[in-house]
């Protein structure tokens, strides 16, 4: 579960909000509303990659939907199991 504390939490558990930000990305909220984030260093740089590799993740499944959908207005599909297993073998032949 996301930890969330309200910010008099910064003064009257420093220890546990630490202890905490070492592993995890804690929020501190202000009269019930997210305000504020607190992470060691380390957390932060592993939540920022995981942010860039989703990004990127989607980035390349939003082409792969587009080139298919272009493949396939132009005619560029197989019919059968057997064809699209050949042709993806031949383009692995020629990559390899």
């Amino acid at each position: 579960m996301t930890p969330i504390y309200p910010s008099t939490a910064l003064k009257n558990k420093q220890r546990e909000i630490k202890a905490i930000a070492d592993v995890e990305v804690v929020y501190i909220t202000e009269n019930g509303h997210g305000k504020y984030i607190f992470a060691s260093e380390e957390v932060i740089e592993r939540e920022k990659q995981r942010a860039v590799e989703e990004a990127l993740y989607e980035f390349r499944m939003a082409e792969a939907l587009r080139q298919s959908r272009d493949d396939f207005a132009a005619g560029n599909y197989y019919e059968s199991r057997e064809d699209l297993m050949s042709a993806v073998a031949a383009k692995r032949a020629k990559h390899a």
